[in-house]
């Protein structure tokens, strides 16, 4: 199903209730499994098993919370968008690490930081989307797993007194098999709920052998709170919290990749007629992350993200309205007070657990793969690096390397995988990184013989002077455009007096890449939420808006004159991106 015709309901349509709640119980049952069996792993493969009840009700509000400020959005937190949460598989890793070293107390610690992070990534997310390069967000994230399934392995082998041997092995394959046959074989909804079938498949199983435990969920309330409280913060700031701090760090700044990626593509999804990223909007889904996951950290159970599989819902239903992410959100909410129906989920075996988890982990395996791979094909050299960093981890992680000296460098922390991998290929792209021409001024008409200097400098650097002239033009347009556009803003606002030059604060930068001059104007941010030039270049195409005649010439040349036009609006700045080559326009877009 499209975005386009197909949509039954838009973002900012009214829902009937009933089907608000339909749907919303619909991505809550999607989810739970997330925000209970997680935490479940961590807390028991970290040996604070007395604290799971707590965990898994702390884990579950606060998903309810960050979900709800999704759809609601409160000032710069909430994308507006239908975006559940649910507990991080990424940081299962680090996680059960950190309670194996420090308690729950420097968990919270570390939890807490590591959301104060997010939220600062929020805020500068113009540069950590440039920084953060397909090679090595597919890196960690294939490093993820590594770190995880050990773990998991582990638990495979957890039996409860008394239980016989086969038991385990037989539940875990009983859940792989029915996983696997239903996420290979199924078509449309049933894949979404393929590891739920599993599981179900998997404690059938257990039942058989008698290692459900049947008794926690009778003696489960069907209301209240669970026994425990939130574990005082570790302040001691000792050897394993710098150890660990980088890779909780690491993971969080992945972590935020991965979200973005998941909020862009919930917009394209969730309007019916195309329309550019709102980056906006996915600054305000990474900052109510952060603020989901530092109520987590003060609660004392594991981070939580965005469920991809919502974008996945909102294909197969037709449904993106927000008020589908509120329903979903208050369905968590009254789960976290039913210990009856969490325990439900808590009396799966363990061993049915970790199988699920573990094919969960392969497939984010490949998850990286695919992103080191469209990384070589853009940059042969990305392979290297990748393979470099990936075994680099590896080696660390499993104390293959130099041990000795490992633990005890920098205070222990290239001793996890995650992390040595990690600065490796950060160290490596930055290496390989190409330097780009530079200009500084303001947003001025004024500036355009420094910017004509700076082209003519650029193509004569780079072979480009065959379309210097193409490449002039185009950056007199998107200068005049931007001006214009801020014009308007000022004009449509009634704004008096002097302009805010901060805003107006220019850098352009000029690269080469495939053959094509790559431009890139970087602004303050406009105060308009109506001004996106690749939107108004699509109107232009389709007739559909009015514009301003002297803005319509311009938007029309920039169109003429560039192959292709980006436009990325961030709360604190607005980048215009060209690419200029010497294909002429009409061939350039068939």
């Amino acid at each position: 199903m499209s975005a386009g015709g197909g949509l039954r309901y838009e973002v900012e349509d009214r829902v009937p209730a009933p089907v608000a709640l339909g749907l919303g119980l619909q991505l809550a049952a999607m989810g739970i499994n997330g925000a209970v069996l997680i935490p479940t792993i961590v807390f028991q493969a970290g040996g604070a098993g007395e604290r799971v009840l707590w965990a898994v009700f702390a884990s579950v509000l606060a998903c309810s919370v960050a979900t709800i400020l999704q759809g609601r959005r409160a000032g710069r937190f909430g994308a507006g968008y239908a975006l559940p949460h649910v507990s991080s598989a990424i940081f299962i890793g680090v996680c059960a690490e950190a309670l194996i070293q420090g308690g729950p107390g420097l968990l919270a610690t570390l939890v807490v930081l590591s959301a104060l992070a997010q939220a600062a990534f929020s805020a500068r997310l113009s540069l950590l989307h440039r920084m953060l390069t397909p090679v090595i967000t597919g890196t960690v994230v294939m490093l993820l797993p590594v770190t995880v399934m050990p773990i998991l392995f582990g638990m495979l082998n957890e039996l409860p007194p008394g239980a016989p041997v086969p038991a385990g092995p037989l539940s875990a394959a009983v859940t792989i098999v029915a996983t696997l046959a239903i996420a290979l074989r199924a078509r449309g909804t049933l894949r979404l709920w393929a590891p739920a079938i599993g599981i179900v498949a998997g404690s059938v199983t257990g039942t058989a052998f008698g290692i459900y435990d049947a008794g926690l969920v009778a003696d489960a309330r069907w209301i209240g709170f669970p026994a425990g409280r939130p574990p005082a913060p570790d302040i001691g700031f000792g050897p394993a919290f710098w150890g660990l701090l980088p890779a909780f760090l690491f993971v969080a700044l992945v972590g935020t990749t991965k979200s973005v990626a998941i909020a862009v593509a919930a917009q394209r999804v969730s309007w019916r007629r195309p329309r550019a990223v709102d980056y906006r909007a996915v600054q305000r889904a990474v900052a109510a992350k952060g603020a989901g996951n530092l109520l987590a950290g003060l609660a004392g159970t594991m981070p939580n993200t965005l469920n991809g599989n919502a974008v996945a819902a909102i294909e197969v239903t037709g449904v993106a309205a927000r008020r589908i992410a509120v329903a979903s959100g208050l369905v968590f909410a009254v789960l976290a007070f039913v210990p009856k129906a969490l325990a439900l989920i808590l009396a799966i075996p363990g061993a049915v657990v970790a199988a699920t988890m573990a094919v969960i982990m392969a497939t984010l395996f490949t998850v990286g793969m695919r992103e080191v791979a469209r990384s070589i094909g853009a940059n042969p050299r990305n392979g290297l690096i990748a393979g470099v960093s990936f075994w680099t981890g590896v080696a660390c992680e499993f104390d293959m390397v130099f041990p000795a000296f490992f633990a005890e460098f920098a205070g222990g922390v290239l001793s996890s995988g995650l992390t040595a991998g990690g600065l490796v290929a950060l160290l490596l792209t930055g290496l390989t990184a190409r330097r780009k021409r530079r200009l500084r001024g303001t947003l001025d008409m004024a500036e355009l013989p420094r910017v004509r200097e700076f082209i003519q400098a650029f193509s004569a650097r780079h072979g480009l002077a065959e379309i210097r002239d193409r490449i002039e033009a185009a950056s007199e347009e998107a200068l005049l455009t931007l001006l214009e556009s801020r014009d308007a803003v000022q004009g449509a606002d009634g704004a008096e007096g002097t302009p805010d030059y901060a805003r107006h604060q220019l850098l352009l930068t000029a690269g080469k890449v495939d053959g094509e001059a790559v431009l890139e104007f970087r602004v303050g941010a406009a105060d308009s939420d109506d001004l996106n030039l690749q939107d108004r270049l699509a109107w232009l195409e389709a007739d559909t808006r009015e514009a301003d005649v002297e803005q319509e010439i311009s938007l029309r040349l920039l169109r003429h004159l560039a192959s292709s036009v980006r436009h990325q609006q961030f709360h604190d700045v607005d980048i215009l991106t060209l690419r200029v080559s010497a294909v002429p326009d009409h061939e350039s877009r068939q």
